[in-house]
């Protein structure tokens, strides 16, 4: 039996590096496609409550049909949460991508620090702000769940195998609550403002929220 307690959070071991492939034209028209449905999706809630408009509104204001809207997503719901799933799905991208040899905390931290797009980030503040209806939160939180799996196939490939699975996922549930913990606080603090000094703020917040785990909460 492993003994989770004995190993180091700054354990890791190699990954293999591979390329990411170039997107083919069918691909960059399909990633078109549904950013135009998502971002009529995200227009509609600027304006309305979410009861207030229907997948047909969204699919005529995105130029697509009915049909097309549900091959990308499920509901109007769906598509706002995509924001945040492109969100994270970029960090765990970048956090595949930190030096093997990096402490898996350290990677986390500047995975987060590298996702820096001013745009990107906006609408995710924005799409946080604007979703705290609970049905629509229902869809944020199956996002921060998916991200939560991804980031455990990260950390089996990057720390020893022999880790304990309740070491890998007590150490993902960390990274993972301290990030929604990061924006929740934003929230509190800022509402729906997503200007320069406030998205700072929230950057800020997601890089103290990792270092708190990699210094054991000391102050």
């Amino acid at each position: 039996m492993t003994n989770s307690t004995a190993l180091p959070l700054s354990a890791t071991v190699p990954i293999a590096a591979t390329a990411p492939a170039t997107p083919s034209r069918r691909e960059l028209n399909k990633a078109a496609t549904r950013d135009a449905i998502a971002g009529a999706t995200l227009v509609f809630l600027r304006a309305k409550a979410l009861n207030e408009f229907t997948v047909d509104d969204v699919a005529a204001a995105a130029g697509v049909s009915r049909r097309t809207f549900f091959n990308y997503f499920s509901s109007v719901e769906a598509a706002v949460a995509s924001f945040t799933q492109d969100y994270l799905d970029t960090v765990i991208a970048e956090l595949e991508s930190r030096p093997a040899d990096e402490p898996i905390l350290e990677s986390a931290q500047n995975a987060l620090s590298a996702v820096n797009s001013v745009a990107d980030l906006a609408t995710l503040a924005e799409t946080f702000a604007l979703t705290q209806d609970p049905q629509l939160g229902r869809f944020q939180l199956q996002a921060w769940e998916e991200c939560s799996v991804k980031i455990a196939d990260v950390a089996r490939h990057r720390l020893p195998p022999d880790t304990s699975e309740l070491y890998i996922q007590t150490l993902v549930g960390a990274v993972v609550g301290s990030c929604k913990a990061a924006f929740g606080v934003w929230f509190q603090e800022h509402g729906t403002d997503t200007s320069p000094a406030s998205l700072a703020h929230l950057r800020e917040l997601l890089g103290t929220t990792i270092s708190l785990i990699r210094t054991g909460f000391t102050n």
